[in-house]
């Protein structure tokens, strides 16, 4: 299988900081958001390409019908196009490919993660006027539609099938062992599905060794994210270590072990050891 390489250093230089200003915007964009990932993931990604995939959410969005009622006609009429019409759903196969993180990818093969293909309804019915967000179930992104007080669930990995309260209640115990509970059913943020989708991207090349590059882009996107897990600094120093990039991970290591101090000077002292190691490997 074809991985998607990433693009020359002075494209990826620039990806990044539009990635950063998108992201610290008043509201910042999903799908902008998605697309600067896939074209720091993906080389062949370029202008043309942001703008065909954006035009294609466009399109979708127009396919659909103009207020369809509430939320239940909403998420039928969404599933009805995007899973049954156009075919978009997921397998347990798509776990195992990069591009099934990648929103220009998922858009082109019509296959994804559980949570890009919840951006896609996201994104194609919030531009026909739907009233819909992304919920962050524990194991399992799904699609929400309407208030709380009437809140329909849908499940674009299985084609957008329509979620009972049971459904959920399963999808949770069976990723979790816990009950729902629900707060689990709010809105996620946009910026906290982009740090979920990061993290995902971290997760599937941290089962490939050999793939450090994908894992270093994701933990740098991450770090651009208003706010993010400081640790991320921490495994950013490994991956930077682990590349040769000996210098710039003892850096790395020493401004973690600056930030952890005030609250655990014994593991910033040893932080500061793995500092001390890396600069070794110099000699």
């Amino acid at each position: 299988m074809r991985h998607p390489c990433p693009p020359p250093a002075e494209r990826a230089a620039e990806l990044r900081r539009r990635f950063a200003e998108e992201a610290r915007s008043e509201r910042p964009d999903l799908s902008a958001l998605c697309l600067l990932i896939g074209a720091v993931g993906d080389g062949t990604l370029d202008e043309t390409g942001l703008d065909t995939a954006q035009t294609e959410l466009d399109r979708l969005a127009g396919q659909l019908p103009y207020r369809p009622g509430g939320p239940l006609a909403w998420a039928r009429a969404v599933s009805a196009l995007l899973g049954e019409r156009y075919g978009f759903r997921g397998s347990d196969t798509d776990y195992q490919r990069l591009d099934s993180s990648l929103l220009h990818a998922v858009l082109r093969r019509r296959r994804g993660l559980p949570i890009l293909l919840s951006v896609v309804w996201i994104e194609v019915a919030r531009r026909a006027g739907a009233p819909v967000y992304g919920v962050a179930l524990p194991g399992h992104f799904v699609v929400g539609f309407g208030t709380a007080e009437e809140q329909v669930l849908a499940d674009p990995f299985d084609g957008g099938r329509v979620l009972t309260g049971a459904d959920a209640e399963l999808l949770v115990a069976g990723s979790t062992g816990a009950p729902l509970r629900p707060s689990m059913m709010s809105p996620a943020a946009p910026l906290d599905v982009v740090l979920r989708i990061l993290n995902n991207v971290r997760a599937w090349a941290a089962a490939r060794p050999e793939r450090s590059d994908v894992a270093l882009w994701a933990v740098e996107l991450s770090l651009l994210l208003p706010s993010h897990p400081a640790r991320l600094r921490y495994e950013r120093a490994q991956l930077l270590v682990q590349r040769g990039d000996f210098v710039g991970g003892a850096l790395e290591l020493e401004a973690y072990a600056d930030l952890v101090a005030a609250v655990d000077e014994p593991a910033a002292e040893q932080v500061r050891g793995q500092a001390l190691a890396a600069r070794a490997m110099l000699n």
